[in-house]
């Protein structure tokens, strides 16, 4: 499912999102769950379609591009083309069905697409994989059989050499090996006298792997005939999409239609594969009736069934006792007859109205990314359905997040806002004051979870017309609270509530006192960091400055050797001896710098798991240290294996969490490149050499690179093969043309 609608937050607040992963995978061709139309008709042609046997359509590839392409009187390859004919063969197998009564809506709609003539016959072109029919094409059926003649003239010359008298002497063995594409013979040293060839490639034992110039001929005439067979398709496939392109408003229509016919076809078949049911009944009002309903993320659930007539539906009663698995059910039930989704459901005996808008407020929204409060966040998704018109709300542990009292006298009048507006709500609370405030309105329906008193357990059963107890001191007990102290709570519980406002005081005064002893420690800590990266500024300085001396150093010996060799040839003995005198004394005054500055102490420091580093100019954090190699995660996201030498020591991000993340700029490494040779390598040290390889591919920005492993045993290829499958980064992986490895190599997308 695209993630871009306005229903994918709601899948994951009703915990749906494995159920409508399993439905999406009985569509031909990826698309979103809604059906946009008139959902009783689609209805009807459900109801029509659930009664025949019919098979479903094939597996189609999205044909937007192409149609577009069409329009632009563009050229579309055989395999493409090939697409729009099944989607036109799948209608006509189709409108023949005999099953489809002649009076029925889909017979109706059926007979209504006609099906050019044209295109009709181009069906007739193509057999069902795909391929062109013989007798359709001389020229390109010509060329089929010179190729099909060739390669059966290299299983000929091959039975022939193998049979030879004259190179029985040097065969290594019997078999064709096959090494880049290429039939070769193992031979032994000295075969030339007996036959001629190409040496492909030598054996671990020193013999020889010969593609014989025969068949290397016939090879070279295969290719050609190959060149003409690719040029004849296309002049097919040239006159094929003129043919298409007169089509191409029915193309457009017929494609739309398939997704359409796609979506009635993939409910139908989920439903009879899950045992599920339909509800697309019309009432005339908005009452919800459920009878026998599961939700499909319960494997073993308890049906409910709840007549839900009024507007608002107050749950109240014990903890883990089923309130919000309820109205996660019923929220659920109007999501699955909207979409005409199918369920588990008595449907004769239960009535689901349509909703134009759906909002579901279950989740806490308070988290360390948003900076938000959980009453906040509450207030916030209020404030967007308090506009919304012909709405289903459904609310979670309404009292969440804010004072019994005042919360209990806002929200009240904040439903009562909606319910003036005709909206249907479901709330679960326990909220005593707002059920007593809220039960005299006789648009309220009161429902409580049941306790089993003698069991100490939930039913998971309901009581319609009742505001039900919280059982706290029974569910504490139930999960390992002492039962001194229970009763220890009974006996505080009502008494000292003027307490109450002392309590809440001191926990203000509290929080007041943590935010000034935070404050002082994230001040702290801004402090240690900023020394720290003063002192790691240092240490690069000084590192600087002793790769400059070292220059200047080198630079200064080669300028005086090479006035010594000027003055050997140029002047006079007691010149040189001056020059040499005069060398001499800058060359030790340039290694008592040296020594100075080499016995100057440029700390080191270790780095561990955890350390934020900077890595030329990206900045990361480090997760894992396998000796000298360290695994880093860039702020952009990317993990990458680098030297630790290689890495710089920063200020640690993660411990100040106020500190805005830095715009990281990527630079092309200095060693990355387009190919990497793996040969001789063990499967492990290979994966970590490939792994390091792919990230230096992906920071330069490679789009497609190799790797060559050789053919060996297997091991090497196998163990290669599985990392690339796994690789998030990796689109994709295919062996070599054989002129550039073959089966010894790879080419990988990235």
């Amino acid at each position: 499912m695209q993630e871009n609608h306005s229903y994918a937050s709601l899948i994951d607040k009703l915990d749906l999102r494995e159920f409508i992963a399993s439905f999406e995978e009985f569509f031909a061709r990826k698309k979103p769950i809604h059906l946009e139309g008139d959902r009783f008709v689609f209805g009807r042609f459900i109801a029509e379609l659930d009664t025949i046997d019919f098979t479903p359509p094939p597996k189609i590839n999205p044909l937007d591009t192409q149609i577009l392409h069409l329009k632009k009187i563009g050229v579309l390859k055989l395999e493409e083309i090939f697409e729009f004919i099944k989607i036109i063969r799948y209608f006509g197998y189709l409108k023949s069905l005999a099953q489809i009564p002649k009076d029925s809506h889909l017979c109706t709609y059926l007979q209504k697409i006609e099906i050019p003539p044209a295109l009709w016959d181009l069906m007739k072109v193509f057999e069902p994989n795909g391929q062109i029919k013989a007798g359709i094409y001389a020229e390109l059926d010509s060329l089929e059989q010179a190729i099909c003649r060739q390669k059966a003239q290299i299983s000929k010359t091959l039975s022939e050499i193998l049979s030879s008298q004259k190179l029985s002497a040097y065969f290594v063995d019997k078999q064709i090996h096959y090494i880049n594409g290429n039939e070769t013979l193992l031979l032994k040293a000295g075969f030339h006298h007996a036959i001629s060839g190409i040496v492909i490639s030598r054996s671990q034992g020193g013999f020889f792997y010969l593609l014989p110039q025969a068949i290397h001929s016939v090879h070279q005439k295969i290719s050609e005939l190959n060149e003409k067979l690719q040029i004849c398709v296309y002049e097919i496939c040239k006159n094929i999409s003129a043919i298409l392109g007169k089509q191409v408003r029915f193309l457009d229509f017929i494609n739309k239609e398939f997704d359409k016919f796609d979506h009635l076809q993939a409910r139908v078949f989920f439903a009879k594969a899950y045992n599920l049911e339909f509800v697309i009944n019309k009432p005339t009002g908005k009452a919800i009736v459920l009878k026998d309903f599961s939700h499909p993320a319960l494997s073993h659930p308890k049906p409910i069934s709840i007549d839900f007539s009024a507007n608002l539906l107050m749950i109240t009663g014990v903890n883990a006792g089923g309130k919000t698995m309820l109205l996660k059910s019923i929220l659920t039930s109007v999501f699955l007859s909207k979409h005409l989704l199918p369920m588990k459901i008595n449907a004769f005996h239960s009535k689901i109205p349509h909703f134009k808008n759906l909002a579901a407020i279950i989740s806490d929204p308070q988290n360390s990314k948003n900076d938000i409060s959980t009453f906040a966040g509450r207030m916030v998704d209020f404030s967007k359905i308090l506009t919304q018109e012909d709405i289903l709300i459904g609310i979670d542990e309404i009292e969440l997040g804010t004072d019994a009292d005042e919360g209990s006298s806002l929200y009240k009048v904040l439903l009562e806002f909606l319910l003036d507006k005709n909206a249907k709500i479901i709330i679960t609370t326990h909220h005593k004051r707002l059920a007593a405030l809220m039960a005299q309105d006789g648009r309220i329906q009161m429902c409580a979870a049941i306790f089993n008193e003698e069991r100490q357990l939930p039913t998971y059963e309901f009581l319609h017309g009742s505001i039900g107890k919280s059982y706290a001191f029974e569910t504490a007990k139930r999960y390992g609270i002492p039962e001194n102290l229970i009763k220890k709570a009974k006996e505080v519980y009502g008494k000292d509530k003027e307490r109450l406002n002392e309590l809440i005081e001191k926990s203000a005064q509290l929080e007041i006192s943590l935010k000034q002893k935070a404050c002082a420690l994230e001040a702290k800590i801004d402090q240690y960091e900023r020394k720290k990266t003063e002192q790691q500024d240092l240490i690069t300085k000084l590192e600087n400055d002793y790769a400059k001396e070292k220059s200047l150093l080198q630079r200064t010996y080669q300028e005086a050797l090479n006035q010594l060799k000027q003055t050997i040839k140029d002047k006079e003995i007691s010149d040189i001896h001056r020059n040499i005198h005069h060398a001499n004394k800058i060359l030790n005054t340039l290694k008592k710098q040296d020594e100075i500055f080499k016995t100057t102490p440029i700390p080191k420091k270790e780095i561990k798991i955890g350390d934020r580093i900077k890595y030329g100019s990206n900045k990361g954090v480090v997760v894992a240290k396998n000796g000298d190699i360290c695994q880093i995660q860039l702020d952009e996201g990317m993990k990458l294996k680098i030297e630790a030498k290689k890495l710089k020591l920063i200020g640690n991000f993660a411990n100040n969490p106020h500190q805005v993340a830095p715009r990281v700029h990527f630079q092309n490494p200095k060693n990355a490149n387009v190919s990497l040779d793996l040969h001789g390598y063990r499967a492990e040290e290979a994966i970590e050499k490939l792994d390091i390889f792919l990230s230096d591919a992906l920071i330069a920005g490679f789009d497609e690179v190799m790797v060559y492993h050789g053919i060996g045993t297997g091991k090497l290829a196998f163990a290669i093969k599985e990392f690339l499958s796994k690789h998030p980064k990796v689109l994709g992986f295919c062996d070599a043309p054989p002129q550039m490895g073959g089966f010894g190599a790879k080419i990988i997308k990235l």
